[in-house]
C-alpha cells in the first residue's frame, strides 16, 4: 500500500519569502495495492507535484510518505525506483547516442531480446522493426519518444507505475491503443496504477479517481460519482501552481 500522510510542498509567494504558496497542501490518502488510480484537476491544482512527491523528484517540506511499512519520504529517486516505483514525464527526455533498444534494457534491468522489446513497443503503438535501433533523440517526434518512454516503464514492471498525461501529443489512433493497454496491465499485473489526466476516457475506466485542485485532495471516489463534479472544480480560479 502506498500511503501520504499531511504531504506538503511549497514556494514562496514574494521576494522576502515571508509567504509561501503551498503546491501540496497537508494531502493525505491511501491507496491500495493493485488499484488503477486517475488523477485529475485544473492546470496548476498540484497533481503533477504530488506524482514528483511520491517518486522523489520533489521533496516535501512536511509529511511522510510510505510504501508497503517503508519510509520512502526522504530516499532519492533511486532508492524509490529500486523500491518499486517508476514514472513517465509529461515531457520526456532524450538520450542522443541511445537508442530505444539500449534505453528498454537498461529499464527492465538486463539485456532484452528482440521479441521481448517488439513487445513492449506494439503496446504503445510503435513497430519494433522501425524503431528499435533508432537514438532517442530529436529525430523522434514529441508523440513518438512519449510513447518510447511509456515502454520504457512497462518494461521496468514496477508495483507502482505513474505516467503524468500519457495521452500529451499523441494521435488519435495511439491514444486508444494506450487506454487499452493501460486497461490490461490493470487486469493482467498486480501494480498500482497512477495516472494524471484530463481524458474523460482514461478517468472512466478507473477504480477510483483523486480529484485535486488548490493543492488538496477535493474529493475522491468512483468516475462516476466525480465526473459530475469536475466541471465546478475547473470553473474555480486556482491559486497554487504544478
Amino acid at each position: 500500500m502506498l500511503r501520504l500522510t499531511d504531504v506538503t510542498f511549497s514556494v514562496p509567494s514574494n521576494e522576502s519569502g515571508t509567504e509561501r504558496n503551498f503546491i501540496l497542501n497537508k494531502i493525505s490518502l491511501d491507496i491500495e495495492d493493485g488499484r488503477y488510480i486517475v488523477v485529475t484537476g485544473p492546470n496548476g491544482g498540484g497533481k503533477t507535484t504530488l506524482a514528483k512527491a511520491i517518486m522523489g523528484i520533489v521533496k516535501p517540506e512536511s509529511g511522510k510518505i510510505i510504501l508497503d511499512g517503508l519510509d520512502i519520504t526522504n530516499l532519492g529517486v533511486t532508492e524509490r525506483s529500486e523500491a518499486g516505483i517508476s514514472y513517465g514525464f509529461q515531457q520526456p527526455p532524450r538520450f542522443k547516442g541511445m537508442t530505444v533498444r539500449d534505453l528498454l534494457s537498461i529499464a527492465a534491468n538486463k539485456k532484452l531480446k528482440k521479441e521481448e522489446c517488439c513487445k513492449y513497443l506494439t503496446k504503445v503503438g510503435l513497430c519494433a522493426e522501425e524503431y528499435l535501433n533508432r537514438e532517442v533523440d530529436t529525430s523522434l517526434s514529441g508523440g513518438e519518444v512519449k510513447r518510447i518512454e511509456i515502454a520504457t516503464v512497462l518494461a521496468r514492471g514496477s508495483k507502482v507505475m505513474i505516467f503524468d498525461e500519457p495521452e500529451a501529443g499523441i494521435d488519435l489512433w495511439s491514444f486508444h491503443r494506450l487506454t487499452k493497454t493501460f486497461r490490461e496491465i490493470h487486469e493482467t499485473t498486480g501494480c498500482t496504477l497512477i495516472i494524471i489526466s484530463h481524458q474523460e476516457r482514461i478517468i472512466s475506466q478507473a477504480d477510483e479517481v483523486l480529484l485535486i485542485a488548490d493543492g488538496k485532495l477535493e474529493k475522491r471516489g468512483r468516475p462516476e460519482e466525480i465526473l459530475p463534479s469536475i466541471d465546478a472544480v475547473f470553473e474555480k480560479p486556482c491559486l497554487a501552481n504544478e
